[in-house]
């Protein structure tokens, strides 16, 4: 059966679920994590991917994830026991801002705002 080329799917599980089209950038994971940089900026231009990568990471670090491994046998990170096992083992935070398309100030600040109240609703049991 011939994959669908999807366009617009950032979600890193819905590309995989739907059997759609997708080049492997699980190496990206590695690469990421045996850089170990403080801080990592990833620009590029749009419509280049980069909140479905960022999707990808959230889900392969994610403890919403954990059991997930559907998600990447068969790809290039799943080679790997070492990374196999860091699979859903790490509580993620994921803040993307590629939905927010707001025309002044205010409302963008109060949608930022609600965002990170959302999040840190999401994230309580992190202080217990």
């Amino acid at each position: 059966m011939a994959r669908t080329v999807a366009i617009g799917i950032q979600q890193f599980n819905e590309m995989i679920e739907k059997n759609c089209f997708y080049i492997d950038k699980t190496n990206f994971i590695k690469e990421w994590w045996e850089n170990e940089d403080s801080v990592t900026l990833i620009t590029r231009p749009r419509r280049f991917g980069k909140t479905l990568t960022m999707s990808m990471v959230e889900q392969f670090f994610s403890v919403d994830y954990a059991g997930r491994a559907d998600l990447f046998e068969g790809l290039s990170i799943w080679k790997e026991e070492k990374y196999r096992a860091l699979q859903g083992t790490y509580p993620v935070i994921s803040l993307s801002f590629a939905n927010l398309k707001e025309t002044n100030y205010a409302t963008t600040r109060r949608k930022i705002c609600r965002m990170l109240t959302d999040l840190y609703a999401d994230h309580a049991f992190l202080l217990g």
